[in-house]
């Protein structure tokens, strides 16, 4: 049974010893400086807890800023004092004067522009060009003001940052104070009113720098992370902790140790001081993605290749969107808004969908797989690609602009093909070799239960074949076996292929289709592999091929393209080579309609129909059967090719052919 420790003063407890606190109830509970290192919080409710320091840390804290404070007063007022030499009767002096005004001002405008980092490494350079040109006493001015500086800088910046990261305006005052009262010491001492004026000029600039740092500014990144390192001793740590589906709704979090920590799907809805954690490499280092959790607003937001994975964005408006090339593996996205939004190469493997809007997404190359869970997606039209100036709408589907998915029509035209066998020709495929050794791996592995789904034409000859496999297929050897025997009946002479095929018609049927997918001009249904989703194709049974969602695809262009074949096969051949029979003719006829660039893959598909209803009809004995049968297929042909332009190849052929042909049937 879960343990209960909501509402509990539990400040300064140790749970490391304790492995187990899986669906622990902790809403409201007081946890600064708990221990959790280690611990299994699966599911642990930190709802309105206060995580952080415990106010004896807070006072040492405030102390350590004072003194950091402190010594920055310090640096400071020697470094007024070396200025103070520009007012000095030695010309000596006055160069060495002059020479640390130049460096602070250098330096100082350096960090304000590109970081403090950048900022000592030029200066630093500028010191040695002083030194080789100066030498002497100006070169050891010049070295030293901008240690002196780099010193300052830093330490009033961090003891800045600390306070504000601990305890708001009463320790920012505590800090600033020990900077101006120490410089102002020296000021008494003799130094003067250039003192003063240094040491406000220096607070001020490092009071900017600190702010712009907790702002999340990452030129002065050193700064906060110094900071928060500080101000998360002695917090409350969960280091190394599973913090799967946790949840931290409006609990109070900063000095909180998350490194090292999983933080699947936990929930960070509302929760303040956010960013003044210790996030570690997690997805929470990001104030982005901090913002995005504690609001749920994610509107135009860039996500731009971000390690996303695991975060919980539930019920988020995620609209217009960019989490391209980002990963959102096992992320929550239930009931979240996506719509118009940028996936393109997102990974969603074991990605929460439940309910999510996907309307108006562009979904170029996502990363969907078998785990991704698409249930109950809302989702009127998807594009297919990322839009351009040129196309703000490229690749819609459905194709149709005036048509929409219906309830659930979107998971079943997405879903992926899982499990597969892929078989990639690359050097001059051969159709019937491809067809013959997919029979023979079929026949040779009936447990693998091997099913033909997708076929992909890449380059001009090259093809994937992919094949579903039953669970636990070995797939290399599969393959491995599929491409030896290819090899060799590649090898073979045409005649011999010949004898290996017969009659078959389901390797007739894959041959064409292998043919045909060559022969085809590019196409695109999803990602980025003008892939033709050819599901229902089983080696063992029939032919019956089905496109995705209902699209003609090139499957359905094979699979007539194959039947056309086999009822032109078994028309006898003509007896006068220079007069083509209806055969010849019929064979022309096709080849011409599948190479033609002017036809859609639909009308494709009922252009073959009618030339494999021309092709049975050259079979029937009866003539007035024959003759009406084929003068209903010429009609519809012609009314196919109707409106095609007069240039089309295709246009041409037919004239030629389709009176020809009407001829042998005795309708000229």
């Amino acid at each position: 049974m879960a343990l209960d420790f909501s509402g509990q003063n539990l400040r300064g407890r140790n749970f490391k010893g304790r492995q187990d606190l899986a669906g622990a109830n902790f809403s409201y509970a007081d946890i600064r400086g708990a221990n959790f290192t280690n611990v299994n919080l699966t599911g642990a409710n930190f709802s309105y807890a206060k995580a952080g320091l415990q106010r004896r840390w807070v006072i040492g804290l405030v102390i350590i800023s004072f003194l950091l404070s402190g010594l920055s007063g310090f640096f400071c007022a020697v470094n007024s004092y070396a200025m103070s030499l520009i007012f000095s009767s030695s010309s000596e002096e006055q160069i060495r004067g002059w020479v640390a005004l130049i460096t602070l001002i250098a330096f100082f405008f350096i960090t304000i522009r590109q970081g403090i980092i950048i900022a000592g490494l030029e200066a630093f350079a500028l010191a040695g060009a002083a030194a080789f040109a100066l030498a002497g006493a100006a070169a050891f001015a010049a070295a030293f003001a901008l240690a002196i500086a780099f010193v300052l800088a830093v330490a009033l910046a961090v003891a800045v940052a600390l306070a504000v990261a601990l305890a708001g305006a009463f320790a920012l005052a505590v800090a600033l104070a020990g900077a101006v009262a120490l410089a102002g010491a020296f000021a008494l001492t003799g130094v003067g009113a250039l003192a003063v004026a240094f040491a406000g000029a220096g607070t001020l600039f490092s009071i900017y720098i600190s702010w712009r740092a907790m702002k999340g500014d990452q030129k002065h990144s050193l700064i906060r992370n110094i900071a928060i390192i500080f101000a998360a001793t002695g917090g409350t740590s969960f280091r190394g902790a599973d913090l799967t589906n946790a949840d931290f709704t409006q609990a109070t979090l900063k000095s909180t140790d998350l490194r090292n920590t999983i933080l699947i799907c936990s929930r960070w809805h509302q929760a303040k001081m956010l960013d003044r954690i210790r996030p570690g490499l997690t997805y929470l280092q990001n104030s982005q993605v901090r913002q995005l959790l504690v609001t749920g607003q994610g509107q135009d937001k860039n996500f731009y290749r971000e390690n996303l994975r695991g975060i919980n964005l539930q019920s988020a408006n995620l609209a217009d969107a960019s989490f391209i090339g980002a990963d959102l593996s096992e992320a929550n996205l239930q009931d979240a808004d996506l719509s118009r939004t940028k996936l393109k190469q997102t990974q969603l493997d074991g990605t929460d969908l439940t309910g999510a809007t996907l309307t108006g997404a562009y979904i170029e190359d996502w990363g969907i797989t078998n785990t991704t869970k698409l249930h109950g997606v809302k989702c009127e039209y998807v594009f297919m690609r990322l839009p351009t100036k040129e196309d703000p709408d490229p690749l819609r589907k459905p194709d149709n602009k005036q048509e929409v998915f219906a309830d659930g029509d979107f998971a079943n035209f997405i879903k992926p093909i899982f499990d597969t066998l892929d078989l990639y020709h690359n050097q001059g495929v051969d159709p019937r070799a491809v067809a013959i050794a997919f029979k023979n791996l079929a026949e040779n592995h009936p447990e693998a239960e091997l099913e033909i789904v997708a076929m992909e034409k890449r380059g001009d000859d090259k093809i994937l074949l992919r094949a579903k496999t039953a669970a636990g297929s070995d797939k290399s050897q599969l393959s491995a076996e599929y491409f030896d025997n290819y090899n060799q009946l590649k090898a073979l002479s045409q005649s011999q292929q010949l004898l290996l095929v017969e009659k078959d018609k389901r390797i007739i049927s894959l041959e064409n289709m292998v043919d045909t997918a060559l022969k085809q001009p590019k196409f695109y249904t999803q990602g980025d592999t003008n892939m033709s989703d050819i599901s229902g194709i089983n080696i063992e049974g029939s032919s019956n091929v089905s496109g995705i969602a209902g699209n003609n695809s090139i499957a359905n262009l094979g699979t007539i393209s194959g039947n056309v074949s086999i009822a032109l096969n078994q028309l006898p051949d003509a007896t006068d080579a220079e007069k083509p029979g209806i055969k010849e003719l019929l064979s022309q006829l096709q080849d011409a309609i599948i190479q033609s660039t002017y036809l859609s893959e639909e009308d494709k598909t009922e252009a073959l129909e009618q030339v494999n209803s021309l092709a049975e009809a050259g079979k029937n004995p009866q003539e007035s059967t024959k003759q009406k049968t084929a003068k209903t297929a010429i009609t519809m042909l012609k009314g196919i090719f109707t409106g095609l332009p007069a240039v089309a190849s295709l246009v041409e052929a037919t004239n030629k052919l389709l009176p020809a042909i009407a001829k042998l049937f005795g309708l000229g």
